[in-house]
């Protein structure tokens, strides 16, 4: 269990957590968990979150689970810094669809003393690093990567296979169109994929 850094009243100043990992591993659960410690200790938070995510709610963060926390929607990561005023702790759902903007915004919040708090997918559906979060691992003070479990093999799962043909990076979807797999499986699969695909752009091929 992740538990706060000791804070030094005499050198107040701030740090970043990222929350990664694949789809239903509990990013957003974990999130919310801390930003509700934090409520709880009377510290004042505001969570921010890009406009895109609609699923659940569109202004609040909401687990697989349906936890919930109050939330700020907003379309470009530079919004926060303007928004983010008289606070002792950020929290970031989402990180991943935001623009790179994101990673100066995060580093110049820790550096007003700001504990921010950041959850994202750290890979995309086709298994590369996932837009800004890479640099938000790097530059944080804590990285905490949590796990699903394989739907195929019941192995731990840091993969997030989409089921649908739709190519697009930016696809919003629960269990019908994502499924949290193992290396072995997502290897798996992603080949089965492309060989339906072949097979697919064969059967449309009229013969000579």
């Amino acid at each position: 269990m992740f538990l706060e850094n000791t804070v030094n009243h005499t050198e107040q100043f701030g740090w970043i957590e990222v929350i990664c990992g694949s789809m239903f591993s509990g990013k957003t659960e974990e999130l919310i968990r801390r930003l509700k410690r934090a409520q709880f200790a009377k510290q004042r938070i505001e969570i921010f979150k890009p406009i895109i995510d609609t699923r659940y709610d569109d202004e609040s963060v909401v687990s697989h689970d349906a936890n919930e926390i109050r939330s700020t929607p907003v379309p470009v990561a530079s919004n926060i810094r303007l928004l983010a005023n008289d606070v002792d702790v950020v929290g970031i759902d989402e990180a991943q669809f935001f623009d790179d903007e994101i990673v100066t915004v995060c580093n110049d919040l820790a550096n007003q003393g700001i504990r921010v708090i950041v959850a994202g997918l750290d890979m995309d559906f086709k298994g590369n690093p996932f837009g800004p979060m890479p640099a938000l691992m790097a530059t944080a003070e804590y990285v905490t990567k949590v796990h699903a479990v394989c739907t195929r093999t019941g192995n731990l799962a840091n993969y997030s296979f989409r089921k649908s043909a739709n190519d697009s990076v930016v696809f919003l979807g629960e269990t019908q169109e994502y499924e949290p797999l193992s290396r072995a499986a997502f290897f798996e699969a992603q080949i089965s994929k492309i060989d339906k695909g072949n097979t697919h752009t064969k059967s449309k091929v009229s013969p000579k």
